[in-house]
């Protein structure tokens, strides 16, 4: 953190591009590394991976507003800048929706890889169960074919030399 200059202010941001260029801004003033900012935030109780605070500063899309909140706390500002940058994130994406411009995902539970990945594996194993069951039954079916099982009601036998003889009844 330069002691200096002041830092970034997102006041000027006026769409979701600009506002991640002042966290880019933000990033540099405090002088700290992705891993540096992740372990800060975690020290102060939010959740920023340093890998979303890098593929988010890589994007022209508004980062959700707890990463931003974790964001600016993690580059050394306090509670009033943060709610400043919370705020200019919320006009933004507001005014993007009246100019109906999506400028975020929609938040996903449980942090956002977990969500994405969570919404793929439901979408795509959704009826797995009935979809077993079914294969399961079809494959019985298939191998009592195959393996000559019928309902003949036919008896097997011993002949007097011990031989097994199939008679009909």
């Amino acid at each position: 953190m330069t002691a200096s200059a002041p830092p970034p202010s997102p006041a000027a941001a006026a769409d979701a591009a600009a506002f991640v260029a002042a966290l880019g801004r933000l990033k540099v003033w405090s002088g700290l590394s992705y891993r540096q900012l992740e372990r800060r935030a975690t020290d102060a109780g939010h959740w920023l991976p340093y890998s979303t605070a890098s593929t988010a500063l890589g994007r022209d899309r508004l980062p959700r507003e707890e990463l931003v909140v974790a964001f600016v706390r993690a580059c050394g500002l306090g509670d009033e800048e943060a709610a400043r940058w919370a705020a200019a994130r919320r006009r933004i994406a507001v005014d993007a929706y009246d100019a109906g411009v999506p400028a975020a995902s929609p938040p996903a539970p449980g942090g956002a890889a977990r969500g994405r990945l969570r919404g793929r594996l439901r979408g795509r194993w959704r009826g797995a169960p009935v979809r077993r069951w079914a294969v399961a039954a079809t494959v019985v079916l298939v191998g009592a074919a195959v393996f000559g099982v019928s309902t003949d009601d036919e008896v097997v036998q011993e002949d007097s030399a011990g031989r097994q003889v199939r008679v009909a009844e």
